[in-house]
């Protein structure tokens, strides 16, 4: 008997290698997802300017790399102690704006520098819906309103900004045009997009829905144009093989480690050579060895499982040169 609706990922015409370089942008399901690519010894640059959840935020920032954007103290602001940026993560965020400066144009920097020969950009969407400062805040701030676009909104009074939910055309739009610059860029890039499973509860359920749609139905419009862009149903498999609140975190809007773990393996074998499953499975049994916690780490025995594991590493890092070690 079967369970559950298995989602039928369709077969992609490209593979992913331990020897290709691997970028991912967008929502917090991204950096999930980075984590395991880290942790399966890829090549994998996450997030250059922090978590980023609507579309419109994603491509602006994608630019700002395209452009090589130096940030001055000029472009933060200051509140309750702290300098942030518009364009930042809270990560960023400090009580000295230098710093804040220093790190953001440091990690604008490598970012181009990763993006002009990766192989793959993996975006996942969040959300549809986006914040824009409102035109006369930027005055009182003394910070550039910069298409008014807001990624983050670090914990300014709701009135700062107006919210609404982006258009599928507008998304769309918007997209092409970055396509189009990436693929001037970077002609050998793919991009794979996902939209992320965690459910944006404060926008209700119905609105929910109708941002997740709208996602949806942007990045079928733009797989449609683009032969060298792919759709990963992330959503989907949360949404269908794992319709059960046992596979959420305590919150009940963000999936669990374990859903994580499932997502991951569905990705896996969509988008990996064989050869680098094979790999992988080698790897999980020597990880495992080297993360063994013995009863008695003095006794002999252990030592000499220690010095065995020590040699398959040995032999595996000469045997896979292009596998980082997490």
């Amino acid at each position: 008997m079967i369970f559950t609706t298995e989602i039928q990922i369709p077969s992609f015409d490209f593979k992913i290698s331990h020897q290709d370089k691997i970028m991912m942008m967008g929502s917090c399901f991204a950096e999930n997802i980075a984590e395991k690519m880290q942790s399966a010894g890829f090549r994998a640059y996450t997030n250059p300017f922090g978590i980023l959840y609507n579309p419109a935020s994603i491509s602006k920032n994608i630019q700002t790399i395209f452009r090589s954007k130096k940030y001055a103290v000029s472009d933060l602001f200051e509140h309750q102690g702290l300098y942030h940026s518009f364009d930042h993560h809270g990560k960023f965020s400090s009580s000295s704006a230098e710093n804040v400066v220093d790190r953001i144009n440091k990690e604008i920097k490598e970012a181009k520098d990763y993006l002009q020969d990766a192989s793959v950009l993996i975006i996942t969407f969040g959300t549809a819906f986006t914040y824009f400062l409102k035109s006369h805040i930027p005055k009182i701030l003394n910070v550039p309103n910069i298409l008014g676009i807001v990624s983050n909104c670090h914990k300014l009074p709701e009135k700062t900004f107006n919210r609404r939910r982006l258009n599928i055309n507008e998304i769309v739009e918007d997209w092409k045009s970055l396509i189009n610059q990436l693929k001037q860029y970077n002609p050998e890039l793919k991009l794979i997009f996902t939209v992320s499973p965690i459910r944006h509860w404060k926008d209700g359920a119905h609105e929910n829905q109708l941002s997740k749609s709208t996602l949806l139905l942007a990045i079928d419009e733009l797989i449609k144009q683009y032969a060298h862009c792919y759709y990963f149903p992330s959503y989907e498999i949360m949404m269908d093989e794992l319709r059960d609140y046992r596979f959420y975190a305590d919150d009940m809007l963000h999936p669990s480690d374990l859903a994580v773990e499932y997502i991951w393996e569905k990705f896996s074998h969509a988008f990996f050579e064989k050869k680098t499953v094979v790999l992988l499975n080698e790897w999980m049994k020597i990880r495992q060895a080297l993360e063994h916690k013995p009863f008695n780490p003095d006794s002999e025995q252990y030592k000499s499982f220690q010095s065995q594991t020590q040699i398959k590493l040995k032999e595996f890092l000469n045997k896979n040169k292009e596998f980082i070690i997490p």
